[in-house]
């Protein structure tokens, strides 16, 4: 295969298109000419250790191999889905942008020739900050895949890792789908049961552990999990030998028995329509759901999603990006792991406990060009700041308030203009900046964010402080960006514009163009594991994914989403009420609520739940009894003492109550119509996590 067909900044130029559902995968092959990875030892006890890869070779890599067997050709006649873990897939290639396929250990190799001896992983070792070039972190996949080859992984079935995130993680990863395998990651949260529903289902043959609680979990359901052969464990060791249990520093070991060449087979067998990894769903309505990613589907969206976000390759910069969100998560895993592969980034790694307020000190030290973060997160950060700005003396206080003002102002007023006024320039110098080094956000050009809506308080929150915050849409089941916001695609609350080369289509429209949202293209996965049902139900004939999100697109292709389609309520007249808008315009209209559900299906009017904004235990992260901030602040504005949930909701607060009133009647009253009117409401005294995945830190 030519080098001008592998990775690139661009589409090329489309040369006599086919109907894009009829474009067959062609065959990758490795490289010709020797890999030459050497069998010095490249064990985890001190990962940066270990020889470099030599550049001599890499000259000359992604030649196309003279001999191409038979049955590794892609047969014209295949489905746009499969439910196999062995099945291929016809490719959804689009005319706009019919970049060639290829593998993951393509986009790999030919990364080394760019970037081979740049810093690929930085972790924390005793305090201190390691690194790992690319050149080591490809011996070090290959070594973990020589290693899983050992231990008995099979084609098709599955390494499921179960562990925070790290350079093993990474690594072992890759080297799985070096192997053949596919990668599966699992939740450090999920319950026994939960481990084996997913390691049973994906057939793993070997799992991966960071810790000792993880290994007791596996050790529990092991007798059930007829094609569990081993375990390998990171970060901890296990408090006794077990057979078939390997510290990493072993299992890196055992593949120094598999020659070279057998893992060189199994690389040139590998196709770009196979799965390579499984993500799964967080199964809210049954079983969790395994949506199968295809070599194309990660090495295709890991290029063109990225790019669409305006990351940069490392030859124009280096991003840098902090690791902490679950990569058993889709978009963590596609922002992570496999875009930094494609551009040459460097991920650096968050404490285990980020999410319970390290991530700070990380995101300090590391100074990271581009971040991405849940809701939540971003909602905690602005929590923090909010608290510290109230126990802050008189002056910083109204400097910061000042600050955020006319910046916000400015940055609602003139979103695209360059040219800013002199007070915002001053309060950026003055305070803002200070505030973003303080979060470590000094170097930062691009903050992101997915998985869930925002709101609009969040957003105008950050606009204060000059970061932007670009949103992203897709699901697991479009390899996770579909659209994407950038630098230079951005509209305030929409979720950016379509990735090139990806399609929309929005389905049983209403007067006002809002429909749900259909999506065809590269990203699009190879199916459920083992659910056809489920798949027919997700993919129609003519190969496009019904989200089950409802949204607009405006005159220049922004969409923005209005909600689900089984959130849609209608009421006992019937009237078809999206609850997602009501819902915003309360928690703006009101700054003490944390949560609001609005409910009236099948009923006569609407009514809502709503809950306050409380702290939460930082070691538990529950709920607990007492009111943010914010939310005192909101009670003493309104001429209430309370500083407690049970203070307002226990002895119904007159001042508290009469003010939530007062602002339910301003929603209603810039309501579309009166069957959209709140006619009733009422407080409940603990926080619940509304329409939140599972993954999402409350």
């Amino acid at each position: 295969m030519p080098r001008s067909s592998g990775p690139g900044r661009s589409c090329p130029p489309t040369q006599d298109p086919s109907m894009p559902d009829s474009t067959a995968a062609p065959q990758e092959s490795r490289p010709a000419g020797s890999l030459g990875t050497p069998q010095e030892n490249l064990g985890t006890s001190s990962l940066t250790d270990g020889p470099t890869l030599s550049k001599e070779p890499l000259s000359h890599a992604l030649q196309l191999s003279e001999k191409v067997k038979d049955d590794q050709l892609t047969p014209p006649e295949e489905a746009l889905w499969t439910t196999r873990a062995d099945g291929r897939v016809r490719l959804r290639i689009d005319p706009s942008c019919p970049q060639t396929p290829y593998t993951v250990h393509r986009m790999f190799y030919e990364a080394l020739d760019n970037y081979g001896d740049l810093s690929a992983l930085g972790f924390k070792r005793q305090g201190m900050w390691e690194h790992i070039s690319y050149s080591q972190y490809y011996l070090l996949a290959r070594k973990a895949a020589k290693g899983f080859l050992k231990l008995g992984l099979e084609r098709a079935h599955s390494v499921a890792i179960l562990g925070c995130n790290s350079p093993e993680w990474f690594f072992s990863a890759v080297g799985t789908v070096f192997a053949g395998g596919i990668v599966t990651g699992i939740y450090t949260t999920s319950s026994p049961e939960a481990c084996q529903y997913i390691a049973h289902d994906c057939r793993a043959n070997i799992i991966v552990v960071d810790t000792q609680k993880q290994l007791e979990k596996i050790l529990k359901i092991w007798k059930n999990l007829p094609h569990l052969k081993a375990v390998v464990t990171y970060r901890e060791h296990p408090l006794k030998k077990m057979a078939s249990v390997y510290t990493m520093e072993e299992f890196m070991e055992l593949g120094n028995a598999v020659p070279e060449e057998a893992l060189d087979t199994i690389i040139d067998a590998q196709q770009p329509n196979q799965c390579c990894v499984l993500v799964y769903t967080s199964g809210t309505t049954g079983n969790p759901k395994g949506v199968m990613l295809s070599q194309d589907n990660i090495t295709w969206t890991a290029r063109f999603g990225s790019q669409a976000g305006d990351i940069q390759p490392a030859e124009v910069q280096q991003e840098v990006v902090v690791s902490y969100l679950p990569l058993s998560h889709i978009a963590a895993q596609i922002y992570d792991l496999w875009t930094g592969i494609q551009w040459g980034a460097q991920v650096c790694f968050a404490e285990p406990d980020a999410l319970k307020g390290s991530l700070v000190n990380t995101l300090r030290e590391v100074e990271p060009t581009s971040h991405m973060g849940v809701p939540r997160v971003w909602e905690k950060i602005m929590e923090r700041i909010q608290e510290v700005a109230a126990q802050s003396g008189f002056i910083r206080r109204k400097m910061l308030l000042w600050a955020m003002s006319v910046t916000l102002e400015q940055n609602l007023t003139c979103p695209s203009s360059d040219l800013k006024p002199f007070t915002t320039r001053l309060a950026d110098y003055l305070v803002l900046a200070k505030v973003r080094q303080a979060l470590g956000f000094a170097k930062c050009q691009k903050n992101f964010y997915g998985a869930a809506p925002m709101t609009a308080e969040t957003q105008h929150f950050f606009l204060g402080l000059n970061i932007r915050l670009y949103a992203g849409y897709g699901l697991s089941e479009t390899s996770g960006p579909h659209f994407m916001s950038s630098p230079n695609n951005y509209r305030l609350y929409s979720s950016g514009k379509v990735v090139p080369g990806c399609r929309v289509k929005l389905v049983n429209e209403d007067a006002e163009g809002t429909g749900e949202i259909c999506l065809w293209g590269r990203t699009i996965f190879m199916g459920y594991l083992n659910m056809e049902d489920k798949t027919r139900e997700a993919i129609d004939k003519d190969g496009w994914l019904h989200t089950g999100d409802v949204g607009r697109l405006d005159a220049d292709g922004f969409l923005y989403i209005t909600g689900r389609l089984k959130e849609l309520i209608i009421t006992a007249g019937g009237e078809n009420v999206p609850p997602v808008p009501i819902e915003e315009a309360v928690k703006m209209e009101l700054p003490i609520i944390s949560n609001a559900m609005l409910i009236g299906d099948q009923r006569k009017f609407l009514s809502m739940l709503l809950t306050l904004k409380c702290t939460l235990d930082p070691d538990t992260s529950d709920p607990t009894d007492n009111l943010t901030e914010q939310a005192v602040e909101f009670c003493q504005r309104v001429g209430s003492k309370a500083t407690t949930v049970s203070e307002v909701v226990g002895k119904k607060d007159e001042a508290v109550y009469q003010a939530i009133e007062e602002g339910i009647q301003r929603v209603n009253m810039h309501a579309a119509a009166r069957p959209y009117h709140i006619q009733k409401w009422a407080i409940l005294e603990r926080t619940s996590p509304f329409r939140v995945e599972s993954w999402v830190p409350q």
